[in-house]
């Protein structure tokens, strides 16, 4: 199995447009020592058949341009076969826009609660329909599904969150999942998580059944936010449980055993720079941090 990390930022990408805190103005310097990141997504390629994204970010244009994909002779060629989705919100599927020029439907695997996001509040895939078309195809939590005409198979899980904020009063707003996927030829198995409420030790147990884990590493604090007086909501009350604190996810992660990548970072976080004491922190633990273009072969 061949993944590729498109992008590693959270919503926003690094540094973000609009943001002045010290992570952005420093990332702005020309010797900072910060990779710019896009926002988060990945694709990833089964021992046979095609790539397929798990989600689509609003940068999806620059980062399709990355896959290596096998081009036909034709004057339109689609490098993806389909789309997994782990969720509803705007920086994991705004990119779906930018594929209504397919040839082909485009392959929607998701939620039915994400494909009613989608369609009733806000409408991308109702649009992509009078574009290109869409295939959809469900996917629930702990039942496997094929990626077609691959070798590849995706089984969603819970990890908490509340639904998308423009879904408002909606009650029925779906919350987001993980995903495993396994190669059934190779035997190999993937966990994707970009955004994880807890850590709690069903989910551990899952990723110390995989071979390599890519984990929600958004925050290193949880007050992150309102302490820089950007926003009155912490990292758990956005669905993702920091890296550090009480119940941190890094000091579990540390005693896992398989390969742990953090992805899906946001631009706060003060492990995005080379040289932070954070940044050393987390690979002391051999935990390791996402850049775009990263490639993991298993």
């Amino acid at each position: 199995m061949r993944i590729l990390v498109l992008g590693s930022a959270a919503g926003g990408g690094f540094p973000q447009w609009n943001c002045n805190c010290r992570m952005c103005r420093a990332a702005r310097d020309p010797l900072a020592t910060a990779q710019p990141r896009t926002q988060s997504s990945i694709a990833v390629r089964g021992a046979r058949g095609p790539w397929f994204l798990c989600n689509a970010s609003p940068d999806l244009r620059a980062q399709l341009e990355q896959l290596p994909a096998d081009r036909n002779d034709g004057m339109r060629s689609t490098p993806v076969a389909g789309v997994v989705l782990t969720d509803a919100e705007i920086d994991h599927t705004a990119g779906l826009m930018l594929l209504r020029e397919s040839s082909e439907p485009i392959h929607i695997y998701s939620s039915d609660g994400v494909r009613r996001a989608l369609t009733a509040h806000y409408p991308v895939l109702t649009i992509l329909e009078r574009y290109c078309g869409t295939i959809w195809t469900g996917i629930e939590n702990g039942r496997s599904v094929d990626l077609a005409g691959s070798s590849l198979e995706v089984e969603s899980f819970p990890t908490g969150g509340d639904p998308p904020l423009y879904m408002g009063d909606d009650a029925d707003g779906p919350a987001s999942v993980g995903v495993t996927i396994r190669d059934r030829e190779s035997g190999r198995t993937l966990t994707y998580a970009p955004a994880l409420a807890a850590l709690d030790e069903e989910i551990a147990e899952r990723f110390a059944a995989s071979d390599c884990v890519l984990v929600d590493g958004t925050f290193w604090e949880n007050d992150e936010l309102v302490e820089l007086g950007i926003a009155t909501r912490d990292a758990h009350a956005m669905g993702h449980a920091p890296l550090t604190g009480p119940d941190g996810t890094l000091a579990k992660l540390a005693r896992l055993g398989p390969r742990r990548i953090l992805v899906h970072v946001n631009n706060t976080n003060p492990i995005l720079f080379d040289d932070s004491n954070e940044r050393a922190t987390v690979e002391e633990t051999g935990v390791e941090v996402a850049y775009d273009g990263m490639e993991i072969e298993l």
